[in-house]
């Protein structure tokens, strides 16, 4: 559902101007999401929207800078790639082992990605665990990490 409503909002900011999160709540309601404005704030944080200055001279929601994404993409995934050791799934838990110390920045580095089935992480020392959508999108995302450490 989660993935759904941001790609939802991802349209619904790219095509008309929002300015408010009642204006977006309502626009999500149209498409058939109903949602508390919690829910909206949290997607608003987690998108790292931002509000810009429209052609109209009002303020609005929009996506943040794209070209900033892909050199600081890079720079997530190396983060990634050097600090993890092991991985593995349990049920929709996927853990990772990393250095000691590392993951802190593991899990940072995976919440900079974005990514759609990742639904919360936390991490202790050389530990982390990550929240996925189901137990599918944990599988997927073990193959997504074994593409990523070669």
């Amino acid at each position: 559902m989660k993935p759904n409503r941001q790609a939802a909002i991802k349209e619904i900011i790219s095509s008309q101007p929002i300015g408010t999160q009642i204006q977006l709540m309502e626009a999500l309601e149209a498409r058939g999401f109903r949602s508390t404005q919690a829910t909206v704030s949290r997607d608003i944080r987690e998108m790292h929207l931002v509000k810009r200055m429209g052609p109209d001279g009002r303020y609005r929601y929009q996506l943040p800078e794209e070209s900033l994404t892909p050199e600081f993409d890079v720079k997530l995934r190396k983060i990634f790639r050097e600090s993890i050791t092991s991985y593995e799934v349990a049920q929709n838990i996927v853990v990772l082992k990393t250095l000691p110390g590392l993951a802190n920045a593991a899990c940072a580095a995976l919440d900079g990605m974005h990514l759609p089935h990742l639904v919360g992480s936390l991490a202790g020392d050389d530990t982390a665990f990550l929240a996925m959508f189901d137990m599918d999108s944990a599988v997927e995302f073990c193959k997504q990490i074994e593409h990523m450490l070669k």
